[in-house]
């Protein structure tokens, strides 16, 4: 099944009506002061909103109107953003790369160059090889491997004026990582994902997956850093550490479905759902 049949499949078992907009087919106002919202698509007023999008300014413009959002818009600002991601979770005794974000620079100001004491700064704490990943992106499309300073120099030019952050490579995670799918407070289904041709290991960039029980340590990691983001699920990226302990790579606050249905034949959709309905009979 397609991702939107696996949403309207597990709605449709539990007898919750599902109507799927675009974010496009929501036409936001701000008309005499007042938030307005228009839906020529929708047939009525939503018990919840299943948010499956990154359009943070519309789940902002919903949530002021009073719907409940799954998830809310700070969990998907916070996740999208992956400066935000590490920042929300830094002290939470949650173990993470080595970080470094880049400044907020705008084009047309200062010299148009990378500042070399930045530059070594870069080298220092991190050495070669380094991973820089800009602050936005899906798929690991954005995620790059940096082996000197050639390369870094030319990345940091190419990216001055994006948000971009620099971390460690987790040399002993090269190709391989877990995603773990946490609904609530449960891991709810998980698969390990590997690649002999990459250093990344999204299902996208050509990396194979299979169904994988992750031990205790990395489940409770993927627990807490959806608790410490306040979403209600998400999809959690670990690395294995030198000693294969978990590391946080990244959290996805609208990951796919479709990939771990195929790998585990696993209905996260169905936990999604349920977990919903759990929290509305306590609203």
């Amino acid at each position: 099944m397609e991702l939107n049949e696996l949403y309207a499949h597990a709605a449709k078992k539990l007898g919750i009506t599902l109507e799927l907009i675009a974010n496009n087919e929501i036409y936001c106002f701000i008309e005499a002061g007042e938030t307005i919202i228009k839906t020529p698509t929708a047939s009525q007023k939503p018990d919840f909103i299943l948010f499956l999008d990154k359009d943070i300014r519309l789940a902002k413009q919903l949530e002021k109107l009073g719907y409940r959002l799954f998830n809310s818009r700070e969990v998907i600002e916070n996740c999208d953003d992956k400066i935000l991601t590490f920042q929300v979770l830094a002290n939470a005794g949650i173990k993470m790369p080595k970080t470094l974000f880049s400044a907020m620079l705008f084009n047309g100001t200062g010299s148009g160059k990378a500042d070399l004491g930045f530059t070594k700064m870069i080298e220092e704490t991190f050495g070669y090889p380094l991973v820089i990943k800009e602050a936005f992106g899906s798929f690991g499309a954005q995620v790059y491997l940096i082996h000197n300073r050639e390369e870094l120099m030319a990345k940091q030019k190419e990216l001055l004026y994006t948000p971009h952050l620099y971390q460690e490579f987790i040399a002993s995670s090269k190709g391989r990582d877990v995603r773990i799918y946490v609904v609530g407070d449960q891991v709810v289904a998980s698969m390990y994902r590997f690649s002999d041709s990459d250093f990344r290991a999204n299902i996208s960039n050509g990396a194979s997956m299979a169904p994988y029980v992750p031990n205790e340590a990395f489940c409770q990691l993927a627990i807490k850093a959806t608790k410490e983001l306040g979403a209600d699920f998400t999809g959690v990226d670990l690395l294995f550490g030198e000693n294969d302990e978990p590391i946080l790579c990244e959290v996805n606050s609208n990951a796919h479905i479709k990939n771990i249905y195929d790998c585990t034949g696993i209905d996260v959709a169905e936990a999604i759902f349920k977990h919903i309905l759990e929290v509305l009979s306590h609203a």
